[in-house]
């Protein structure tokens, strides 16, 4: 696949999703880990989007049902957030509100193993992590260390795509040095844009959970598309933002512009985003 041509459907679907989260702003409720929300709450505003860290019982499963999209990161799994994370996964399932699991760290320590696993048996949208997390949470491996993980994107590909069949979670994006996403009825992609120094600053990957979150409002039915174009798109600031800047202190603020200001035509000339034989094109205006 390393030598696979970048799709230019793809690249195309992404840009018209871009256009379509800046149309509508979705709003996103993030129970997010205490480390990130504020690098979060940035870029989903950047993107054009919107964040509320609704992530109290009795509050976080009403909101569930009148937000665009639901994301749940278990970073700090703190007790009152555990609580809400399933009150409000439990409410999106019911209203239909496309949600996102993160599941951080999960493996080797038990509190959260045990919560991304529960959360998982409510089916999320999309499940989000880098590949040790993602074997983890799908109980085919131990867990790397801590939130690093200790496999690539394509140590995962197995479990992902047994897990990819609608029954289990609507798409997975496992993150890496080319990410990696498999839905059913789409099949695989991979997209191959980004930085190292997304994992040199706060709330690179975790951020990114929210990105797929709000383009998952506008691709309701399409998670699958919905996590590639969200993974293009902060990647591809990402990388534009990388050639400017001196560090990871520079690269944040960066970003951050990038985002705000990258357009679909920046879209579609970067995007390098591949898909394995027999992956369905993606549908909508552009493709």
């Amino acid at each position: 696949m390393e030598n696979a041509a970048p799709s230019p459907a793809w690249a195309h679907r992404t840009a018209d999703l871009l256009e379509a989260v800046r149309a509508r702003s979705p709003l996103v409720q993030c129970i997010t880990n205490t480390v990130v929300q504020n690098v979060t709450a940035n870029v989903l505003l950047a993107l054009g989007a919107s964040a509320a860290m609704v992530d109290v019982t009795t509050e976080a499963g009403p909101f569930a049902r009148v937000a665009d999209a639901l994301l749940v990161n278990t970073g700090t799994p703190h007790a009152e957030p555990r609580a809400a994370s399933v009150e409000a996964a439990t409410a999106a399932v019911e209203a239909g509100t496309p949600w996102v699991l993160d599941p951080v760290a999960v493996g080797s320590l038990p509190v959260r193993t045990a919560l991304a696993r529960e959360l998982l048996a409510l089916r999320p949208t999309v499940l989000r992590g880098n590949a040790s997390e993602v074997l983890a949470v799908l109980g085919a491996s131990a867990g790397g260390r801590g939130v690093d993980s200790t496999v690539g994107p394509d140590d995962a590909r197995a479990a992902a795509v047994g897990a990819s069949d609608g029954r289990i979670v609507g798409a997975l994006a496992v993150s890496g040095a080319v990410d990696l996403v498999v839905a059913p009825g789409t099949g695989v992609v991979r997209v191959a844009n980004g930085t190292e120094l997304l994992t040199r600053i706060t709330g690179g990957g975790c951020a990114l959970g929210a990105v797929v979150a709000a383009f998952t409002a506008v691709a309701p039915d399409d998670p699958g598309v919905a996590a590639v174009a969200a993974t293009a798109v902060h990647t591809i600031a990402a990388e534009l933002a990388a050639a400017d800047a001196g560090g990871p202190g520079t690269f944040q603020p960066l970003f951050l512009d990038r985002l705000a200001s990258l357009t679909p035509e920046d879209v579609v000339r970067t995007a390098r985003i591949t898909a394995e034989p027999g992956t369905t094109a993606p549908q909508g205006v552009g493709a």
